[in-house]
């Protein structure tokens, strides 16, 4: 049997619940994990300022890859570790891409949301990368567009044709220097409603594997990852060995070497995955 050196964990859909619990075995077995020597990490979508709490609740100390690795930080003082972000020339053509199609935007940096009135009403569905989120007049003019720390990313609401034309905009005028993906939210009647993220080209959870391997003194082979989505594909191509969630749609699951029983409803799935990759 193989003899696995680090777990990483993905946070929604697989370390937290659908209600934003933890499942009680799912804690327990992290606690038992570390009490044998195995340190435990977490790689999530999510701000750091949306993570610290959940690391604590479980115990996690240690470096955690957040923004699908585009931020690392020790839990333990909060050190900044790793940041990959999008600055300078690029994000001032970010606003200006934003700006031409009048979309809904959320700026995340300083480990926080920045929205204005035309983001309030979506800011339910940003909620979940930080609970740090506060309005402001204007989100194109903020200061956080010129910061020396750059942003972390953006979020992008609109119609469907106001976030295409937006996303080919970025991938034209940003090219290698930015990571864009869009995805629809919900319909409004006859007119569909999209969101794009952009990030800092390169992070990504499997990087951010790689990054806590060496970290720890092991290789991405001697990992054991679990995740439910698709920005978990990436850990799943580094890592030892990969758990699926149940609710996983099917080409995450048939990119993962083990498929879960347990659910993001009923959670239990990091008990079922330390059982079966570690034996404990």
């Amino acid at each position: 049997m193989t003899t696995y050196k680090l777990l990483a964990l993905d946070v929604d859909g697989t370390l937290v619940r659908r209600d934003g619990s933890i499942h009680e075995e799912d804690r327990l077995a992290i606690q038992r994990l570390q009490a044998a020597g195995v340190p435990v990490s977490i790689a999530t979508g999510r701000l750091y300022s949306g993570t610290r709490e959940v690391a604590r609740r479980v115990g996690v100390i240690g470096p955690i890859a957040c923004v699908d690795g585009s931020h690392i930080v020790h839990t333990e003082g909060d050190a900044h570790l790793y940041s990959r972000t999008i600055s300078g020339a690029e994000a001032a053509l970010l606003r200006s891409i934003t700006e031409r199609h009048a979309t809904a935007s959320f700026l995340f940096a300083q480990d926080s949301i920045v929205h204005d009135a035309t983001g309030a009403p979506h800011l339910h569905y940003v909620r979940g990368w930080s609970p740090v989120i506060a309005e402001v007049d204007r989100v194109s003019s903020h200061p956080y567009w010129e910061h020396e720390h750059g942003l972390l990313a953006l979020v992008a609401i609109g119609t469907e044709a106001q976030v295409s034309a937006a996303v080919e905009e970025v991938r034209s005028e940003l090219g290698r220097a930015a990571f864009v993906v869009s995805f629809p939210l919900f319909q409004d009647g006859p007119t569909s409603i999209f969101a794009m993220m952009v990030r800092a080209a390169g992070p990504t959870k499997g990087t951010a594997v790689a990054w806590l391997a060496e970290h720890y003194g092991c290789s991405p082979s001697d990992v054991v990852v679990v995740g439910d989505w698709l920005n978990d594909l990436p850990m799943f191509e580094v890592a030892g060995r990969s758990f699926a969630m149940g609710q996983a749609p099917e080409n995450v699951k048939q990119a993962a070497t083990d498929r879960l029983n347990a659910d993001a409803t009923l959670g239990g799935g990091i008990a079922e995955a330390i059982r079966r990759a570690f034996g404990r």
